[in-house]
């Protein structure tokens, strides 16, 4: 009897298979659909970024323009330079899905959860990366490019923290909310999440050390971009998938939470930060020796970096205030309606932890938060 394998070696085996069956798939259902092919790279220009990580519009462009305006179907074609992160689904008409598809908790929001947890990966110590170094994945163009598409289909992680600290030492409460929820309906063909390629004349990443305009891949689409970082010779290189959230206003809803927070008589320094866990898939070339050549050997020669395509989780389908915006959930106004008062209790109470649908609850059932005015914080420190 042959000896079982190491079950890091048939762990791998499985989720290589799986990869490139799905890679194989979907080229044969590209090759019988007449007249549709794989979602293209950028032909248009764009604009800044935010610094924030959760950014209003992104690269100066709205949500999708494809989304249809009575949210009735899941769009039938990609708009320029994006792709529908299930390429030519339209959710509503399948089957329900097996053990594979999304899984459902109560509360939660319906998505393959284990895609956060793949095999022959690593979740950095603060949550934002995943990170991989099995060797078929910079070797195989397929298997990447249905990673990366897999990737696609669940979100990032936006929070909002709020913090009141008084002095040097002195913190009187640090709040976290989860806003994930957000970005997911229950109806998948209300989805608006889409694969974004950067586009022509955008300074990114594109295979060196540092944003340039070249190489331009064209038409290629995620594909070329796969096949390049496959095919590039260089001794160290990763390529990065970013989930980013748009068409959020942060920048309000900061607004309300300071204004709540002083209406408490709080005299302390009051931070509120929106960041985004979750945020980035990076698949990098094995060390050749160990990590400490590989560490050289990126100092000396550079990493060639591929950042050159976005998962794109709208929150809405404009900015706040532009004409027709509508959004994947509920407004900001309508979520700060919910949550103001559950927020509200925390802070008085000098809450350190998380704000759940609990809280929410208990506001709605019991009242907590309502009415609250301000409250005697105590001796400044």
């Amino acid at each position: 009897m042959d000896p079982p394998r190491p079950p890091a070696i048939a762990e791998k085996a499985i989720l290589q298979q799986h990869y490139d069956n799905a890679g194989r798939q979907q080229y044969e259902q590209q090759q019988q659909q007449s007249g549709i092919t794989s979602p293209t790279s950028p032909n248009g220009g764009s604009g800044g970024s935010s610094s924030n990580p959760l950014s209003n519009a992104l690269d100066g462009t709205d949500a999708p323009e494809h989304v249809d305006s009575d949210h009735d179907a899941r769009p039938q074609t990609p708009p320029p330079y994006s792709g529908p992160s299930s390429p030519h689904v339209d959710h509503r008409r399948q089957p329900p899905r097996g053990p594979k598809g999304p899984q459902r908790y109560p509360g939660l929001p319906p998505l393959d959860y284990r895609l956060y947890t793949p095999p022959l990966f690593d979740l950095s110590a603060d949550r934002t990366t995943l990170k991989s170094t099995a060797p078929y994945l910079s070797s195989n163009a397929t298997a990447l490019v249905s990673l990366i598409r897999a990737q696609s289909t669940v979100p990032p992680k936006p929070q909002v923290h709020i913090t009141g600290k008084r002095g040097s030492s002195k913190v009187d409460f640090a709040l976290k909310l989860n806003l994930m929820s957000l970005l997911v309906p229950d109806d998948r063909g209300k989805r608006m999440d889409y694969i974004r390629c950067v586009s022509s004349g955008e300074p990114a990443l594109r295979g060196g050390p540092k944003p340039s305009l070249e190489p331009d891949v064209g038409d290629g689409g995620l594909e070329e971009w796969a096949r390049r970082f496959v095919e590039d010779q260089g001794g160290v290189k990763s390529f990065t998938l970013e989930r980013v959230v748009a068409n959020m206003d942060v920048e309000w809803l900061e607004g309300q939470i300071r204004s709540l927070v002083a209406s408490t008589g709080y005299k302390g320094v009051v931070e509120v930060r929106f960041p985004v866990t979750h945020a980035k898939v990076v698949v990098q070339n094995p060390d050749r020796v160990n990590r400490f050549f590989t560490s050289v050997t990126t100092l000396f020669a550079g990493k060639r970096r591929y950042e050159v395509v976005k998962a794109v989780w709208p929150f809405a389908t404009h900015k706040n205030g532009e004409a027709g915006r509508r959004c994947v959930v509920q407004s900001e106004e309508t979520w700060w309606r919910e949550w103001k008062d559950p927020i509200r209790h925390a802070v008085v109470t000098g809450r350190h932890g998380w704000v759940t649908s609990e809280d929410k609850l208990e506001a709605i059932m019991e009242g907590l938060g309502k009415g609250v005015g301000t409250v005697d914080w105590g001796p400044e420190y």
